[in-house]
């Protein structure tokens, strides 16, 4: 087989890089140690002719250069170097902008780092935290926050309304202490349709003046938890929508305002035992969680001897599990017949915050039947906030609000 000549090493680099319009100059390899912890390569990029050129501002070609300067400019890695350009960037004399840069498919006006290189990093970012990013390309933290949070915005932005007719509505902890932000999601596609600070009736309308009032009066239900603010924005911009209170939420505010006071009450009724009192304490997530979730045997035994042994205890553990089973049903007569069951049972059994609860539901148990119509399932509201508890967690950068909002859509972009 006939080999072609070796190309010369400039132009053999032009060709690899596919810089358009420019041309390799001079090479230079540096190992480990000379101008940093890992091998570099440097390639000088030369601007090829004069040949016409784009403005930037304006769009025109333009024959005339004002000026060049030289800017470096990160590439991808070549052979596993770090590669970094010098680039000989050029201003055209535009008539009708004056000054301006060329315009260049392959890097951004005032980028350090080539659009290859860019999409890279934010395909890694969906997967990978900010800091192991930055340590795979050897670049500066805040560079791929920066690169990440400019791909995720014109990928995301300007949002799309599109036809939305049922929408799940949630809260979540920002930082720790009372600082909430807002998440609104369209219950069909699963896409999250707005992320905002807060969780007040004014910080949330502005997502339904965004929607717009014709889309609003076609929202038919909207899932959320108990909060009074979500359901009066919903009543006043949506006429039409009904309102439908979701397990998760309402089982979960049962947890803590319910078997949490009442194991409280139940360690201190005990405290000369110091055995009891503890096994009580020590029982707090196994009575808030679900049975099936119980990590092992001895858990579940434990947990059963304690019930056993403390009527108070297994009354609210019961009446729990009975409060779940209202979302099992799908016809709303014999629904409201188990919720007036129920509520005899919370009314007597001497226990004041089941009592108290229980009569707090009243006002609130058209919403909470509301599921018989509108199967908007509670698991996809649970999903979105273990998915923003990820996000939290492994560092995205989310003190800067504004980006992590863009990684909570980004995460949710829907399924149609």
């Amino acid at each position: 087989m006939e080999r072609r000549p070796p190309l010369p090493t400039n132009e053999l680099m032009t060709r690899l890089g596919g810089w358009k319009g420019y041309r390799s100059g001079a090479v230079e390899r540096y190992e480990v140690g000379v101008k940093g912890a890992r091998a570099e390569v440097w390639i000088d990029l030369l601007g090829s002719g004069d040949r016409p050129r784009i403005c930037n501002g304006c769009g025109h070609f333009v024959s005339r250069v004002h000026d060049w300067s030289e800017r470096e400019i990160r590439d991808l890695p070549v052979f596993e170097m770090d590669t970094t350009l010098m680039v000989a960037r050029a201003r055209v004399a535009c008539a009708r902008c004056g000054p301006s840069l060329e315009r260049l498919d392959w890097l951004e006006p005032h980028a350090r780092v080539t659009n290859r290189l860019a999409e890279n990093v934010a395909r890694m970012c969906k997967v990978m935290p900010i800091k192991r990013v930055a340590e795979h390309y050897n670049l500066q933290w805040n560079t791929v926050k920066a690169i990440d949070k400019a791909y995720l915005k014109r990928a995301l932005e300007p949002a799309k309304r599109g036809k939305v007719r049922l929408l799940l509505m949630d809260e979540f902890a920002l930082h720790k202490g009372h600082r909430y932000a807002t998440v609104i999601m369209d219950a069909e596609t699963k896409r999250v349709l707005w992320v905002g600070q807060g969780r007040s009736r004014e910080d949330v309308r502005p997502f339904f003046e965004w929607l717009g009032k014709r889309r609003c009066q076609k929202i038919q239900a909207v899932g959320m938890d108990m909060w009074p603010a979500f359901e009066a924005e919903v009543r006043r911009h949506c006429p039409n929508a009904e309102i439908v209170f979701d397990q998760f939420h309402l089982v979960a505010n049962f947890g803590k305002d319910v078997i949490d006071k009442v194991r409280i009450h139940e360690a201190n009724r005990v405290k000369d035992d110091k055995v009891a009192r503890e096994l009580i304490k020590g029982a707090k997530w196994n009575l808030l969680g679900n049975w099936e979730n119980l990590p092992n045997r001895e858990t579940k035994v434990r947990l059963n001897e304690l019930l056993e042994a403390n009527q108070a205890l297994m009354t609210v553990y019961v009446m729990k599990d009975a409060l779940k089973a209202l979302w099992g049903y799908t016809r709303e007569g014999w629904a409201r017949k188990a919720w007036e069951t129920w509520l005899g049972m919370a009314r007597s059994s001497g226990l004041k915050p089941l009592e108290r609860f229980a009569e707090k539901l009243i006002k609130r148990i058209d919403g909470i039947l509301a599921h018989c119509r509108w199967k908007l399932n509670t698991s996809v509201v649970e999903g979105v906030n273990n998915k923003i508890k990820v996000l939290k967690r492994i560092a995205y950068g989310y003190r800067d609000e504004d980006y992590f909002f863009l990684k909570i859509r980004a995460a949710f972009p829907g399924n149609r």
